[in-house]
């Protein structure tokens, strides 16, 4: 089932994602990749930046609800732990990994 995607959400999240599906497919496998850790390239990284993933690859009649509802959340996460205006530096390594792993890289403009 295809869900309705209104302007502004779609905007929010593209602004939100500032990491391209290539560098987020390689950034999840990276992440993933671990000394006892056989992940399978396709189920690397968590669930939520799997979805953006899957999102980023689709075009926006084809999303559907439970698209739209990761991409709110995305948007939440986002704006609450990066909000405008603040120094891309102002986290640890773990809090930008955590960012990166949902597809925003507080480092990229």
């Amino acid at each position: 089932m295809t869900a309705q995607i209104d302007d502004g959400l779609w905007d929010e999240f593209h602004k939100a994602v500032n990491m391209t599906s290539r560098e987020l497919r390689e950034w999840l496998s990276v992440e993933a990749a671990g000394e006892n850790s056989e992940e399978v390239p396709d189920q690397a990284g968590r669930p939520l930046g799997r979805q953006v993933l899957e999102i980023l690859g689709k075009r926006r009649t084809d999303l559907t609800g439970s698209d739209a509802e990761a991409m709110r959340r995305v948007v939440e996460i986002v704006g609450s732990q990066h909000p405008e205006g603040t120094d891309p530096k102002a986290g640890g390594a773990d809090w930008r990994h955590g960012l990166m792993d949902i597809g925003h890289d507080p480092l990229k403009e």
